[in-house]
This record gives structure tokens, C-alpha cells and sequence, in this order.
């Protein structure tokens, strides 16, 4: 009879934390099995058999990154302003990748890429902000195509945090950088009334 493992949840979250790291801050072929076995003082045998080799711990990564973000995204509460809510949620995905660099880092950088076209699957990060985009175009608060408008706030919210990881942007900077950027682009997409009503009540709207 084998000994039993006792510690594999302690093996296993060494070994995730190690290859999150490694993929962030290395090209993506320098992880090996038995690089990151090394990193978390572990056999390479754990690997295999805690996940079927590299490319299921590498999926492990993923899988924590995308869970992270979508948990974040969907604990934003939803209101009946669309537009505050999209803000709110700008807010909470700034606050994630801040909190989770590494795994900002992987889940951007090569491992998951984003695909707002189509159909958004139960296990996509950013689920939550399409639903809401969805919601301000039901409403008549937003014009044009879900896809382009998704795309765009994306876009925006990406630069704007991998500037920020990456240290290019004072504390200061950062903050005002993101509040200007956000609002300009959900404004960009806004109807005209709204467009009209937010330059004139914009501190108040946004909080």
C-alpha cells in the first residue's frame, strides 16, 4: 500500500504560485517541469501526477487568473445605472489586476487571450462587463456594436493597468489617468442626450 499524500494541497499551490510567477516575469519556454519543481522545492513527479505535466499546471495558472477576475468582476453590484455600474466595474478589474500582477500578467499576456466576439461562455473573466454593456444598449444609454464598445473599454482598461503594473505611471498619475480615460470612453459610446447630460452632471454621475 502507497503512503498516502498528505501535503498535495500544500505541493500544489507552491507549484502554481511558482509557474504564475515564472510565466509573468519569463518567456514562456523557460518554464519547464523541471524548472518550476525546483522553484517550489518539489519533485517533478508532482507535476505529473498533481497535473498530467506542464501544460495542465500551465491551465491551472489560467484557470486561477480567469476565476479571479470573473469573482471580482461579479461581485460589483448591479444598479439601475448602467453606465455607473460599467464605471464600477472598470474600477473593480483596475483593483484585481493591481492586487494579482502575476496573474494579470498571465492571463493577458499569452496564456488566455480575450475574444469579445460571439457568444461570452460561463467562463469568460469579463463576462460581467458585457452584461452590462448589454444592459446600457437595452436601455438606450449606449449606441453602436457590443462587440466594438466591449473591445474598446478593454482596450482602454488594459493600457491603462499594464502601464500602471508595469510602473510607468506615478500613484498619482495612474488615478487620474484612469478616471479621465474611463469616462472618456464610455462618453464615446454614450447616446446623445446622454453624452449631453454627462458633461453637464459628470463629478455627481461618476462618484
Amino acid at each position: 500500500m502507497g503512503r498516502p499524500r498528505t501535503n498535495d494541497d500544500a505541493v500544489k499551490e507552491r507549484l502554481v504560485e511558482c509557474a504564475t510567477e515564472m510565466l509573468a516575469t519569463r518567456p514562456r519556454e523557460s518554464l519547464t517541469v523541471r524548472a518550476v519543481a525546483a522553484a517550489a522545492e518539489a519533485s517533478t513527479t508532482a507535476v505529473y501526477s498533481l497535473f498530467g505535466g506542464k501544460d495542465g499546471l500551465i491551465g491551472a495558472v489560467r484557470d486561477r487568473a480567469v476565476a479571479g477576475l470573473f469573482q471580482d468582476l461579479s461581485e460589483v453590484r448591479t444598479s439601475a445605472d448602467p453606465l455607473a455600474d460599467l464605471y464600477a466595474l472598470a474600477v473593480a478589474y483596475r483593483r484585481w489586476g493591481r492586487g494579482h500582477s502575476h496573474l494579470y500578467t498571465v492571463l493577458f499576456g499569452g496564456v488566455q487571450s480575450f475574444d469579445p466576439s460571439g457568444e461570452a461562455g460561463a467562463g469568460d473573466p469579463v463576462r460581467p462587463l458585457l452584461a452590462a454593456i448589454d444592459r446600457a444598449l437595452a436601455a438606450s444609454v449606449l449606441v453602436g456594436d457590443a462587440t466594438s464598445i466591449a473591445l474598446s473599454i478593454w482596450a482602454t482598461l488594459h493600457g491603462l493597468v499594464t502601464l500602471e503594473l508595469a510602473g510607468a505611471l506615478d500613484g498619482a498619475t495612474a488615478e487620474a489617468a484612469f478616471r479621465s480615460a474611463i469616462r472618456a470612453t464610455l462618453r464615446g459610446w454614450a447616446t446623445p442626450a446622454v453624452f449631453r447630460s454627462l458633461r453637464q452632471a459628470e463629478p455627481a454621475h461618476w462618484g
